[in-house]
């Protein structure tokens, strides 16, 4: 992933400096750093440091994959059989994380490095083109809203686990940070306060962005995630209104197949290309041959395509979870073993959020509250309809149970099922659904570094 922008004003200067005869060496100050007053400077320079936010949400360590994986490999029972020498992920396939676990590590240290960009440009937003002011701050508050809402779910309990308003959260930093030291220090967050952080992030991102803004983030993609949020939170109401503000805009649309929504895999023995946005996503992370890293891919790719080939899907698991006709059951490719074709392209972007999952939303809030009126005037068996019919099922009734299990079977593998388990208080096998081996550890060198952090119960 690219370096921030401000790490490429630092080295275009060193570079300068280099270049320059018209001083002697020795007249020359050498320079490791730029103050970050002179860093962003004007509307260009705040442009740029918001697509170094992008970047650095996007790494693999965060938004681009690992993440969503480790989550997914917390809540396998039977799905996905493990053969990789990753000692951080045999301890996340085991329910066994340790607080010095490297990829947790990487977790935190990259959510807050893509919080800590989009505080610069919130910081610097009144040096922004008068016409573009108000989509920067938005594009750069969903991207804080979204990192907030990843790490409270993951190094926090769930927020139907105790007391949400004691319960610890994650440090909330709203302010750019250039120099740690004690005075930088912040404790944790209560879990409500970070979600209220995060709704507060993602409901001024979606008045301020747009309908359309390329491949980022848009008022839908705002929308998407707060009702991913509210869901999460157990806000039927609303979350099942944001899910229907996303399907009303009319601006996306269901893949004709299934696989479709997902970046086409490379032909055996020719390279990957880049794969693009398909018409299903509200927000994906961009990946290219030069930049990128599909974290998902990583491992849950075979070597043939990339990947490592260590997580590898249980063939009994699949026959014993999708019925015949079901398209979604082809979405697997047989490669000596068998693995998810979602990830089979190392280059392909990474979907965060899919219309489908909208329409699961907006289904699942009008059962639960079952209101006089349905939410968006559709109803859950209408909306359940169309997310089966791609898959070429029909469908006779939308009761929760079948709206979780369509969850289970439409986003296997994109890292669900341990927030899922977690808000509808499922087990994980011998594990209680709250059970601390399903929380990440606060990790070992951040409160050796910050005396004001507490570890979780269970480290």
């Amino acid at each position: 992933m690219k370096k921030t922008y401000i790490n490429n004003i630092i080295f275009t200067c060193i570079l300068l400096m280099t270049l320059s005869s018209c001083k002697k060496a020795l007249d020359i100050n050498p320079v490791d750093t730029i103050e970050q007053k002179n860093a962003l400077l004007t509307s260009k320079d705040v442009e740029g440091a918001l697509v170094g936010a992008y970047s650095d949400l996007g790494n693999r360590n965060f938004f681009g994959g690992r993440p969503f994986l480790i989550a997914d490999f917390l809540a396998n029972t039977d799905a996905i059989e493990w053969f990789g020498t990753y000692e951080e992920l045999t301890q996340a396939i085991n329910k066994s994380l340790l607080k010095t676990n490297v990829f947790v590590d990487n977790v935190w240290a990259s959510g807050y490095t893509a919080i800590n960009d989009a505080n610069n440009v919130i910081a610097a937003i009144d040096k922004v083109d008068a016409a573009k002011k108000s989509r920067v701050e938005g594009e750069a508050k969903f991207i804080r809203g979204a990192a907030y809402f990843e790490l409270v779910r993951l190094f926090g309990r769930a927020y139907n686990d105790g007391t949400p308003s004691t319960n610890p959260g994650v440090p909330i930093v709203l302010t750019p940070t250039s120099i740690v030291n004690e005075s930088s220090y912040v404790s944790r967050a209560s879990v409500t306060a970070v979600y209220n952080q995060a709704i507060a992030d993602l409901t001024d991102a979606e008045a301020k962005l747009p309908a359309t803004n390329g491949f980022f983030a848009t008022k839908s993609s705002a929308a998407a995630m707060l009702a991913r949020l509210y869901l999460q939170m157990g806000n039927y109401s609303a979350a099942g209104s944001a899910a229907n503000r996303v399907i009303t805009s009319g601006n996306y649309h269901l893949t004709n197949a299934f696989l479709d929504a997902f970046p086409k895999m490379p032909e055996s023995g020719k390279p990957a290309k880049p794969g693009e946005n398909t018409t299903e996503d509200i927000f994906a992370m961009q990946v290219t041959t030069l930049t990128g890293f599909n974290g998902f891919n990583e491992f849950y790719g075979s070597s043939t395509f990339g990947g490592r080939g260590d997580a590898v899907i249980s063939q009994d698991w699949i026959d014993a979870t999708y019925t015949a006709g079901d398209d979604r059951i082809n979405a697997f490719y047989d490669d000596d073993d068998i693995f998810t074709a979602k990830f089979g392209n190392q280059f392909g972007n990474v979907p965060v959020i899919r219309l489908a999952e909208m329409y699961l939303i907006r289904a699942e809030s009008n059962v639960r509250l079952a209101p006089a009126a349905p939410i968006g005037g559709v109803t859950p068996l209408q909306d359940l309809t169309t997310v089966r019919s791609r898959a070429g099922l029909t469908t006779t009734t939308a009761t929760l149970a079948d709206i979780l299990n369509e969850r289970k079977l439409e986003f296997a593998f994109e890292g669900f099922s341990l927030h899922d388990a977690k808000r509808t208080q499922t087990n994980i096998g011998s594990l209680p659904w709250n059970s601390t081996k399903l929380v990440f550890p606060i990790p070992q060198r951040e409160i050796d570094a910050n005396t004001k952090l507490t570890q979780n119960a269970g480290y």
